[in-house]
């Protein structure tokens, strides 16, 4: 479900790329995430020892219980509630680091623990929702269980500042397979996120910027797939004809 929010950035191909769904989004960000905050019945707590770990192997998700009739004045529920916040920052030097956000809502059904102790807190899951540049979505527990993290998740930020730092030169050369080709106003690109389904640049102009994806020949399923997709992006921009002296 989505819902009206801040309007996309223009797109810069004729048709757009594959992209993972929302809750493959939200696992994504969830499995490699280093740091949350935390929000337990008022009090709030930042965690910042995550590592990369998937955050759903120290919760529990249950769905929630159904209603039981329409009971007259039914009591207020007293279990504690909970918010889990998560902020996906781009690892690359780009404008608007922040890429999304995750909120997780939901009630406590065993003691949250703030120390790492190996043992997990079992919630009543309420939604998640996901934030981006292109609006607000919601996602229900059927939704979240059935999709699957991204399978660069884990690898995205290195996989990223390596291009960068160390082939500032093949950025460029990608720049050659955007449609339509990138004008004179642009002054730097850069890459700005990487998933199953191909890269994302992002174009920098004066005062603004926006985002192209540039997809893989096929979505990878394993991690190991990956430099073959990206040498084919490479393969591919090299057949333009056409030169760009845009600065990586």
């Amino acid at each position: 479900m989505r819902m009206s929010g801040a309007p996309a950035n223009p797109a810069a191909q004729s048709a757009p790329a594959a992209r993972p769904t929302d809750a493959e989004r939200v696992r994504s960000i969830l499995a490699a995430a280093h740091s949350m905050t935390v929000v337990a019945d008022g009090l709030q707590t930042e965690v910042r020892h995550l590592d990369g770990t998937d955050v759903l192997g120290r919760l529990h998700l249950h769905p929630a219980a159904p209603a039981a009739g329409n009971p007259p004045a039914a009591p207020h529920d007293e279990r504690p509630s909970i918010r889990l916040e998560f902020t996906d920052i781009a690892p690359t030097p780009v404008r608007d680091r922040v890429r999304a956000r995750v909120t997780v809502l939901g009630r406590l059904l065993t003691p949250y623990a703030q120390a790492s102790t190996g043992d997990s807190t079992c919630m009543e899951y309420g939604q998640a929702i996901l934030e981006t540049a292109d609006g607000f979505s919601c996602i229900n527990l059927e939704e979240l269980d059935e999709a699957c993290p991204d399978p660069l998740a884990p690898y995205e930020a290195g996989m990223l500042t390596h291009l960068l730092d160390d082939h500032p030169d093949l950025v460029t050369l990608l720049l050659r397979l955007v449609e339509p080709l990138p004008t004179a106003a642009v002054l730097r690109a850069l890459p700005v996120a990487v998933d199953r389904y191909g890269i994302t640049l992002r174009l920098e102009e004066r005062r603004r910027h926006h985002d192209v994806r540039l997809a893989f020949p096929s979505p990878l399923d394993h991690v190991e797939q990956s430099g073959a997709q990206i040498q084919a992006l490479f393969s591919a921009a090299r057949r333009r004809s056409h030169r760009n002296t845009l600065p990586a």
